[in-house]
């Protein structure tokens, strides 16, 4: 392909992006397909010869399409968004044809530098503390991190290192292996597994913090498992703290929890914000943050909520010598902060609050759908852009409503425990998600919901019935058997 073919087939391919984005709902947002269908759809090895790009097109619709699950489908509502926009689309084919490997200053000093100046636009719109703002008398700084689990992994390594040290400067007769087995980590019983992955990558203990009746840390519980470790010889060094939790949307109390690791305890506190940070844009939104002037590190992904595409997600230190040697996992890193150039520039900071403002209020509409059927009830208080919601009854009852969701294909949607109870969450995820989206989708779910019950209600009916007559024949079954009893006893015989 030369660059006048190339000319040509990107505009197919532009046109090719648009028209699927266009009519991305006319498709089932589900795949209807078993693991495994792919193999048998393309050759067991490569071509030896070039093919044509129409052949390549065609086979991108026979063998890609039918197994995708569309996210950014408006009939989309599981998990959480998967932000996606114009603007970041375009931004990538620079950053593709740019090609450049950002692992120095001098491999490519615009990658670097944009990516510093981005992460600082990003958080003077968070109205981050200045000591995280590269670009001020602070010691702190932002770097792209692929995803909000290397962050933590990062951030939980920088803890480490800087625990050891603290230990072994105090007691320099104690070896890092001695002091590494005594490190013990905190998060929620309610923070993504990654959290608990990173401990295990660290080689750390982990535990895992009980939350309240609303899901989130409070300062007592943490600080009595603080104690108690310590008491027992370990050495509390790092808590993650959440806000916005992945199944519920909670948020850890950090206000109380962040003087607890800082001055009491000497704890290094980072904080994860993976889907809820984009929020903290909007004025009434940014009280969520507050407490963040008592965190070590704190991340959170505009790849899921901040419209760029994935992968960006943005981590800020807030002394950049303690992570000096952990900015990233990989040498080698892509130009991301071009993402954020074209959005921010594109899209304006009042056009990024609307985007949030719009889906919080298009969830505020299906919480108010839900409460309004008494057949259903809310898990958990609605913040953001979540709705944990259930039928009114078994776990069972709600595992086969979300069967049939899924198995319909017209909505996708994925569950959560809280409280040991099965719940359906609903997350407003698509960039094209309106009103009309979710007075559908709920219309679908209690058409569902009303034939579940019915099929439900008709089932117990039957039970019933079929109880009743058991009954009925135990009864006649007895009767019966005293009688016979009765005429052939001597007592009757006689007396007859």
């Amino acid at each position: 392909m030369d660059a006048a073919e190339f000319r040509r087939r990107g505009k197919e391919m532009v046109d090719y992006v648009a028209d699927y984005l266009e009519k991305i709902e006319e498709r089932p947002v589900y795949p209807d397909l078993e693991p495994g269908y792919l193999r048998d759809l393309i050759p067991t090895e490569a071509p030896c010869e070039p093919e044509s790009f129409e052949d390549l097109m065609q086979d991108v619709e026979r063998v890609i399409m039918p197994g995708i699950t569309h996210w950014h489908s408006p009939n989309f509502f599981a998990y959480f968004p998967a932000a996606s926009s114009y603007p970041a689309m375009l931004a990538d084919m620079l950053c593709g044809a740019i090609g450049c490997i950002g692992f120095s200053w001098a491999a490519s000093p615009a990658c670097t530098e944009l990516e510093t100046v981005m992460l600082d636009w990003l958080g003077k719109m968070l109205q981050l503390p200045e000591c995280f703002i590269a670009g001020t008398h602070g010691h702190g700084g932002g770097v792209i991190q692929s995803t909000a689990s290397e962050a933590t992994l990062m951030s939980l390594l920088a803890a480490r290192c800087k625990a050891v040290r603290r230990v072994q400067a105090v007691e320099s007769e104690r070896s890092e292996s001695d002091v590494l087995s005594k490190l013990v980590a905190y998060t929620s019983d309610q923070a993504h597994s990654s959290v608990e992955r990173a401990a295990l990558i660290g080689a750390v203990m982990m535990r895992k913090v009980p939350t309240d009746e609303h899901f989130a840390v409070r300062e007592e519980m943490l600080k009595k498992m603080v104690e108690e470790d310590k008491a027992a010889g370990l050495i509390p060094f790092y808590f993650c703290a959440t806000l916005g939790t992945t199944p519920s949307c909670a948020f850890d109390h950090i206000t109380k929890l962040g003087p607890l690791c800082e001055s009491t305890e000497n704890m290094w506190m980072h904080i994860d914000a993976a889907y809820a940070g984009s929020a903290f844009i909007c004025p009434e939104f940014r009280p969520l943050l507050n407490g963040i002037e008592y965190a070590d590190s704190f991340n959170f992904n505009p790849h899921k909520w901040l419209l760029i595409n994935f992968d960006c997600s943005t981590m800020w230190v807030k002394k950049r010598t303690d992570i000096i040697g952990h900015w990233q996992i990989p040498l080698g890193r892509r130009f991301r902060s071009l993402k954020m150039w074209f959005v921010f520039r594109l899209y304006g900071l009042k056009g990024l609050q609307a985007h949030i403002r719009k889906q919080v209020a298009l969830a505020k509409e299906f919480e108010s759908l839900v409460q309004a059927d008494n057949r259903f009830e809310i898990c958990a208080e609605v913040i953001l852009g979540l709705v944990c919601f259930r039928l009114k009854g078994s776990n069972e009852l709600n595992q086969n409503l979300l069967k049939r969701i899924t198995k319909s294909r017209e909505i996708h949607l994925v569950p959560c425990q809280l409280s040991g109870r099965f719940v359906l969450r609903f997350a407003i995820c698509a960039r094209t998600t309106e009103s009309r989206h979710i007075q559908r989708a709920w219309r679908h779910i209690t058409q569902l919901a009303f034939e579940l019950l019915q099929e439900q209600s008709e089932s117990n009916k039957n039970k019933k019935i079929l109880s009743l007559i058991c009954v009925k024949s135990f009864l006649i079954s007895s009767i019966w058997c005293l009688i016979t009893k009765s005429c052939f006893s001597p007592e009757f015989y006689y007396a007859s």
